[in-house]
C-alpha cells in the first residue's frame, strides 16, 4: 500500500484522485520548484503519520507541469533494502544510467566525480576504486555529490525520495552532504518522513531538516471539508455534515483511512450516508481493513504493542495497566499512544487519562491479527495486571474468560468466583455459570472443587438444571455445614424438579432433610416445605404425600420455617373442599406474618394459590401482586409463574383484559422452552378470558401451542383440557367439548383436586350435557359441585353451581336457585360470575312473565358485563333484554361512566404523570396493552391527550 492509497486501486481511480486540504503544502512545493529552475536550490522535508498524503504530494510534485523541463529523479526507500549501501542512490541515478553512452557516462564522472562510480555501480569501473565498504568514505560522497552537480549543469534537478526514514545509511549520508551544498544549485531535494518510526540515522534526517533552506511541511489530519471533497471523487455527488462529522470520529482524518470507507461504500454499493456506515462493521471492507492493517504495520514496535494492548483491554482501559501488558514504561507507551492518534487509530479520553479506538473494525482487525494463543496468554496478563491495579472482580473476571483454559492459580478461581457472586445479585445467573464452570479443572478433583461445585451448581439452577444436579450430587457428601447443605439440598431438588425428575426430588428431601443438623429445626422444616411443593409435581409422589404427610397447618408461622410449612400445606389441601376454609386461614397467617427478604417467594405464591382456590380471588390478586413486586424478571420461572397465577386470579374477579394481558407477559417473560411442563397453566387461563372477550380467533391460536410430551403428566394439564373443552362449546360442539372436559374432571380426581372452586370443568361439562340434552348428568354435576361448595364454604364454587343447577329446572323452579346465587355472590369479587346469574335470573323472570324485574336485573347484568368486558356475555344481555321489549339499550360511550375499570385505572395513573412503561409495571400488563386502553379513554372523554385528563381526575389526584 502506498502512502495514501490502498492496494488494488486502479490506475483511473489513481487519476480521479485529488488532494484535499493540501493547498499550503502544493504552495511551497510549488514555490520551490520555481526556485530550483531559477538557480536556487531548495529542500523540503515532508512529515507525517501513515495515510497522512505524503506519498501523493511528492507524486503530485514530480508530475506537475511546473517540472515541464526538468529531470525529476525519483526513489522510494524500504526498510528491506537498508542493509544494501546506496540502494537509494542507485534508484535516483540508474533509469538516468541506462540512457547515457559511454562518452556521455564519462564526461558526468569526470574529475571530483570520479568516486562517484563506486556508489553507482561497482562494476562500473572496476579496479580503479577501493571496494565498497559499511563505512562509507568522504570521497565517495564528495563524488556523488560533483557527479549530481554535473547532472544539474544540463538541466535543473528534482529529487524525490519518499519514505526516507527507510532509506540506508550511505544513500541517507550522500542526501545529507548534497543538503549542506545545495544552496546556490538548481536543484530541489524533496523528501518524506513518517513520524513516530526509528529511522535508519535520525540524526541525519534532523540534520537536513536543521538546514536553512529546508521547509518542513507537516500535513494535518482532513477538515469536513477534505471529507466532503473525497466523498465527491468517490461518488461523484455530496454527502450531509453528519456523515463527514461520522467519518471523522472513525478515521480521525487520515485521508488513507477515510479513502478505503469510502471505497468499501462504493464496492458495496452503499450511499455515503451514516445509515451506509453500518455496512462497514456487517461486512468484511477489504479495503478498510486492509488500510488498519498497513497503517499498523507501519508504526514502532512500541506503538505496535500498545495497539496490541489497547486491544486486548478493551477502550478506556487503565493506562497504566495498557502499558505494563505492552511492555513499556509510561513516558513510551504515552508516545506510541500520540503516535496511533495522529494515525487516526485511536483517540484520547478524558485529557488522555484514558484512550478509545475510533472505530470498533479497527479494535477487531488487531485482535484478529494477534495469534490464539497470544492472545490467551495476554489476556491472563492483563487478568492479574488489573487485579494488583484494583480494578472490580468482573472487569478482571472477562479477561479470564478469554483464555481457552480453566483457571488453576489461586488468585484467579478467587477472582471468577467473587465476579460470579456480583453477577447473581445482579441477576444474570448465566454469566455467573461461565465464571464458574471456568474454574474447574479439565478432571474435577473431589473433595478439592467441592466448594466450586456447590457454587456451580445453585448458579445452573436456573440455567442448566441436568448440569446443575449432576455437580451438586457431586459435592453432597462432602458438604456438612447445616447452612450450606440445606442451600445444596434444596438447589439440588429444585434441579430435580425443572429435570423433571420430581419424584426424585420428593425421596431426597425425604431422605436428606434429616441430615441438616440445625438448632432450631427450621432448616428441617424448610425442607419438608420444599418437599411438600415438589410432590405436587408428580402424580406418584403426590399421592404418597396425601396419605403419609399429617399436613398440619395450625402452625403459629413464627419462622421462615412454620411458613413454609404452613404456605406448603395450605397449598395441597386447598385442592379439597372441606380443608379449603382452614387452608385461607393459615394462608392468610403465612402471609401476615412473612419477612420481605426472609420468606421464599416460592412459597408466598403457594400461599396466594390457597387463597385462590378458597374462593378469595381478590385478596389472592394483591398476595400475586406483593410476591411479583418483590421479584426480580431476570428470576424467568418464578416471574412468570406468578404471573400466569395472577393471571388466573384477575380471570375470576372479572379483570378479563387484565388477565389475557398478564397471561401475555407470562408467555413473554419466559421462553416457552424454559416453560416445560407447566406451559398449560398461562394458556388454559388465556383460553378462558379471550373466550368471554369474544376473542375466538385468538382463543383458537393459543390453543394450537404445541406442548412437551411430558406436559400430560402435570395437573395444569388439566386446566388446560379443561380450557379446550370449553373452546370446543363456545364452537357449538358439545360433543367435542364434552370428551375434553370429562377427561379433565377424571384427572382432576386423580390428583385428587376435588374443590368445585380449584377448576371449572365441571361447569363446562354439565353445559355441554345440556347442549345434548343430557339433564341428568348435568343435573348430577351441579348437585357434587353445590354440595362440595356449602361443604367449604366456597361462595363462588356454591353460586356457579347453583346457576349450573337452575339451567336444569325449568319454569319457576329456576327462580330460587338463581336468588341463592345472587345471594351468595352479592359481596363476592368473583364479578364475572355475578353478572352470568344476573343475566340468568333475569332471562327466568322473563320466562316467568315478571317483564319488570326482568328489565331491571338485566340492565344490571348488561352494564356489569360491558364494565369488565365480557363481550360474549354482553351480546346475550341485551338480546335478553329486547325480548322483554325495553328499548334497544345503548351503553354508555362517553364520560366517565363509560370507563372500564381497567381503563378509568390506566387513565388515573397517567394523569398523576406515570409514564407507560410505569404505569404497565404497575399494573403487570403491557405497555401496548396500556396505549390501548389511554387510545379508548382519550376517545371516550373526548380529551386529545394526557394534559386533557386532569379535568376528569385532577380532584382526586389532589384528594390523594
Amino acid at each position: 500500500m502506498t502512502d495514501g492509497m490502498p492496494i488494488g486501486t486502479c490506475e483511473c481511480q489513481r487519476d480521479q484522485l485529488t488532494l484535499v486540504n493540501r493547498e499550503l503544502e502544493m504552495s511551497v512545493l510549488s514555490s520551490l520548484l520555481r526556485d530550483a529552475r531559477a538557480g536556487s536550490g531548495g529542500i523540503a522535508l515532508l512529515e507525517g503519520s501513515v495515510g497522512i498524503g505524503k506519498s501523493l504530494l511528492l507524486r503530485r510534485l514530480a508530475s506537475t507541469p511546473h517540472v515541464e523541463g526538468l529531470r525529476v529523479l525519483e526513489a522510494r526507500c524500504d526498510a528491506l533494502e537498508r542493509d544494501f549501501p546506496f540502494g537509494v542512490v542507485r534508484q535516483l541515478f540508474e533509469p538516468l544510467l541506462a540512457t547515457l553512452d559511454e562518452p556521455q557516462l564519462a564526461q558526468l564522472l569526470a574529475g571530483s566525480a570520479r568516486t562517484a562510480a563506486q556508489a553507482l555501480s561497482t562494476e562500473a569501473l572496476q579496479g580503479d576504486v577501493m571496494p565498497l565498504t559499511e563505512d562509507v568514505s568522504y570521497a565517495v560522497l564528495h563524488g556523488l555529490y560533483w557527479f549530481t552537480c554535473n547532472l544539474a549543469d544540463e538541466a535543473p534537478i528534482v529529487i524525490v525520495v519518499d519514505d526516507a526514514h527507510c532509506a540506508d545509511l550511505a544513500s541517507l549520508r550522500f542526501l545529507t552532504h548534497l543538503a549542506r551544498r545545495i544552496e546556490g544549485l538548481p536543484i530541489l531535494l524533496a523528501l518524506s518522513r513518517r513520524t513516530g518510526d526509528e529511522p535508519t540515522d535520525a540524526a541525519l534526517l534532523d540534520d537536513i531538516a536543521g538546514q536553512p533552506l529546508c521547509r518542513v511541511l507537516r500535513p494535518g489530519p482532513l477538515t469536513a471539508d477534505g471529507v466532503a471533497q473525497l466523498v465527491k471523487t468517490v461518488f461523484d455527488h455530496e454527502a450531509d455534515d453528519e456523515f463527514h462529522d461520522a467519518c471523522l470520529a472513525i478515521t480521525g482524518g487520515n485521508p488513507l483511512l477515510v479513502h478505503s470507507l469510502l471505497t468499501v461504500l462504493r464496492l458495496g454499493g452503499q450511499p455515503p450516508s451514516v445509515g451506509g456506515l453500518e455496512y462497514v462493521t456487517a461486512h468484511d471492507g477489504a479495503f478498510f481493513n486492509e488500510a488498519i492493517r498497513s497503517v499498523l504495520r507501519r508504526q514502532p514496535e512500541s506503538a505496535v504493542a500498545a495497539a496490541r494492548a489497547m486491544a486486548v483491554m478493551g477502550d478506556e482501559a487503565m493506562t497504566e495497566v495498557c502499558a505494563r501488558l505492552a511492555g513499556l514504561d509510561d513516558a513510551t507507551h504515552f508516545a506510541a499512544m500520540q503516535a496511533l492518534q495522529s494515525n487516526g487509530l485511536v483517540s484520547e479520553v478524558d485529557d488522555g487519562r484514558t484512550w478509545s479506538f475510533n472505530h470498533g473494525l479497527i479494535r477487531e482487525v488487531i485482535v484478529a491479527d494477534i495469534p490464539p494463543e497470544e492472545r490467551a496468554e495476554a489476556h491472563q496478563r492483563a487478568a492479574r495486571l488489573m487485579l494488583d491495579a484494583g480494578a472490580r472482580a468482573e472487569q478482571v473476571a472477562g479477561h479470564l474468560l478469554m483464555t481457552a483454559l480453566p483457571a488453576t492459580e489461586e488468585w484467579a478461581v478467587t477472582v471468577l468466583r467473587e465476579a460470579a457472586r456480583e453477577a447473581s445479585v445482579r441477576g444474570a445467573p448465566a454469566l455467573a455459570v461461565d465464571l464458574l464452570r471456568h474454574c474447574l479443572r479439565e478432571q474435577v478433583q473431589v473433595p478439592e472443587d467441592a466448594a466450586v461445585l456447590v457454587e456451580l451448581g445453585l448458579a445452573e439452577a436456573g440455567v442448566d438444571p441436568q448440569a446443575s444436579v449432576r455437580h451438586l450430587q457431586s459435592a453432597l457428601e462432602y458438604v456438612h455445614e447445616p447452612l450450606p447443605r440445606f442451600f445444596l439440598l434444596s438447589s439440588l431438588a429444585t434441579g430435580l424438579i425443572r429435570s423433571e425428575q420430581s419424584l426424585q426430588a420428593v425421596r431426597l428431601l425425604a431422605e436428606q432433610a434429616s441430615t441438616v443438623h440445625d438448632v432450631t429445626g427450621d432448616l428441617q422444616r424448610l425442607l419438608k416445605g420444599q418437599r411438600l411443593l415438589a410432590s405436587a409435581e408428580d402424580l406418584q409422589s403426590f399421592g404418597v404425600t396425601l396419605t403419609e404427610y399429617p399436613f398440619d397447618i395450625s402452625l403459629p408461622g413464627d419462622s421462615p420455617g412454620q411458613r413454609a410449612l404452613l404456605a406448603a400445606g395450605a397449598g395441597l389441601s386447598a385442592v379439597r373442599e372441606e380443608r379449603a376454609a382452614e387452608s385461607a386461614a393459615a394462608a392468610r397467617r403465612m402471609l401476615e406474618r412473612s419477612v420481605p427478604g426472609i420468606d421464599s417467594p416460592f412459597f408466598l405464591a403457594t400461599a396466594a394459590t390457597a387463597l385462590l382456590y378458597a374462593g378469595l380471588s381478590d385478596e389472592a390478586d394483591a398476595a400475586y401482586k406483593r410476591v411479583l413486586d418483590g421479584t426480580r424478571e431476570s428470576q424467568h420461572q418464578l416471574y412468570g409463574l406468578c404471573l400466569a397465577l395472577r393471571a388466573e386470579a384477575l380471570y375470576r374477579v372479572g379483570a378479563l383484559s387484565d388477565s389475557v394481558a398478564a397471561s401475555r407477559s407470562a408467555l413473554n417473560v419466559v421462553p416457552h422452552e424454559t416453560w416445560g411442563r407447566t406451559l398449560a397453566l398461562p394458556i388454559a387461563t388465556q383460553i378462558h378470558a379471550l373466550i368471554d372477550s369474544g376473542d375466538l380467533a385468538s382463543a383458537d391460536a393459543a390453543a394450537a401451542q404445541e406442548f412437551p410430551p411430558t406436559s400430560l403428566d402435570t395437573w395444569q394439564w388439566n386446566e388446560f383440557l379443561c380450557a379446550r373443552g370449553r373452546l370446543r362449546l363456545a364452537h357449538n360442539e358439545p360433543q367435542a367439548a364434552l370428551v375434553f372436559l370429562l377427561e379433565a374432571g377424571r384427572r382432576q380426581h386423580q390428583w385428587t383436586r376435588t374443590s368445585p372452586a380449584v377448576s371449572s370443568w365441571w361447569a363446562w361439562a354439565g353445559r355441554a350435557h345440556l347442549a345434548m340434552g343430557a339433564l341428568a348428568p348435568a343435573r348430577e354435576l351441579a348437585e357434587t359441585a353445590v354440595a362440595r361448595a356449602r361443604k367449604g364454604n366456597l361462595t363462588d364454587a356454591l353460586g356457579a353451581g347453583l346457576r349450573l343447577l337452575a339451567e336444569t329446572e325449568s319454569g319457576t323452579a329456576k327462580l330460587p336457585l338463581l336468588e341463592e346465587a345472587m345471594s351468595v355472590l352479592e359481596d363476592s369479587p368473583a364479578r364475572l360470575e355475578r353478572a352470568r346469574v344476573l343475566v340468568d335470573y333475569g332471562s327466568a323472570l322473563h320466562a316467568c312473565g315478571r317483564t319488570e324485574a326482568a328489565r331491571e336485573t338485566l340492565r344490571q347484568g348488561l352494564d356489569l358485563a360491558y364494565s369488565i368486558g365480557a363481550t360474549v356475555l354482553r351480546a346475550e344481555a341485551n338480546d335478553a333484554l329486547l325480548a322483554t321489549g325495553a328499548r334497544p339499550r345503548t351503553v354508555t360511550s362517553s364520560g366517565l361512566e363509560s370507563l372500564t375499570p381497567s381503563e378509568a385505572q390506566v387513565a388515573q395513573l397517567a394523569a398523576a404523570g406515570e409514564t407507560n412503561r410505569e404505569i404497565a409495571e404497575e399494573l403487570f400488563v403491557t405497555q401496548r396493552t396500556v396505549e390501548l386502553h389511554l387510545t379508548s379513554v382519550y376517545r371516550k372523554l373526548g380529551v386529545s391527550g394526557r394534559r386533557g385528563l386532569g379535568t376528569f381526575f385532577g380532584a382526586e389526584r389532589r384528594a390523594q
